[in-house]
């Protein structure tokens, strides 16, 4: 069992599971691998059960019903990742908009000193590709938004590539958060920074994703941006 845990939440990629797995498995680094599969009718969750007898006890599947949101998909990681005693739990898209090579410099920078390593499009060294200017400029006002009305020292506030050392969401009381879509990302970030721990922005490329459908939508950043006025004032 490696002591590093990457937590991808499905929601029907089967296009893209058995090449994600197999290329974190192939990292010089050891992870192990936590798919939490929202009832995927297209048999993802089907695809890593075949999988699992391939890599054993390197590949986990948990099984919920219902598409029942990306916060709570990784909340319910995050639970099983302590209670299994992982000392290095990551946040990871399956569409490899975040590129598996990177999760050994996240690694590096928790190791490294950081509490929280945010995989980031807008640190010095980071970009987006296949993106249209339209979202570009959406995402890059998000962010900054956010660091307005939070003052907090994250340039990509929104990103949703991200490993934790396990101290830190021992202490977030991860029952209590409350934003469970777009602005689930922004709150764990700004919960950590409130608790003092060291965020550090590891510049990344981001891609966005090839096969499959996008589950990005209006009403996601609209969530996000009325989630930060609450957060500023009950946080």
């Amino acid at each position: 069992m490696s002591k590093n845990l990457v937590i991808i939440p499905t929601f029907n990629e089967i296009e893209n599971i058995d090449k994600m797995v197999r290329t974190v498995f192939s990292l010089p680094r050891n992870f192990d691998v936590l798919i939490v599969d929202d009832g995927s009718p297209d048999g993802t969750a089907a695809h890593v059960k075949k999988l699992q007898s391939e890599f054993g006890g390197k590949l986990h599947l948990e099984e919920r019903t219902g598409k029942l949101g990306l916060g709570t998909a990784y909340i319910h990681g995050f639970k099983w990742a302590l209670a299994q005693h992982y000392d290095f739990i990551f946040e990871m898209d399956c569409d490899f908009s975040h590129n598996p090579a990177d999760l050994v410099r996240l690694l590096e920078a928790c190791e490294s000193g950081a509490d929280v390593a945010v995989g980031s499009r807008y640190v010095k060294g980071g970009n987006v590709r296949n993106w249209d200017m339209k979202r570009i400029l959406l995402s890059y006002f998000a962010s900054w938004y956010v660091r307005l009305v939070l003052w907090i020292p994250v340039k990509d506030t929104t990103a949703g590539f991200k490993c934790y050392k396990r101290k830190v969401l021992e202490s977030l009381e991860l029952d209590n958060i409350k934003f469970m879509g777009y602005a689930f990302q922004i709150e764990m970030k700004y919960r950590a920074y409130k608790k003092g721990f060291k965020i550090v922005e590891v510049p990344i490329t981001f891609i966005d994703r090839v096969l499959g459908v996008s589950k990005m939508s209006t009403k996601i950043f609209k969530e996000a941006f009325l989630g930060v006025l609450k957060m500023r004032f009950s946080i």
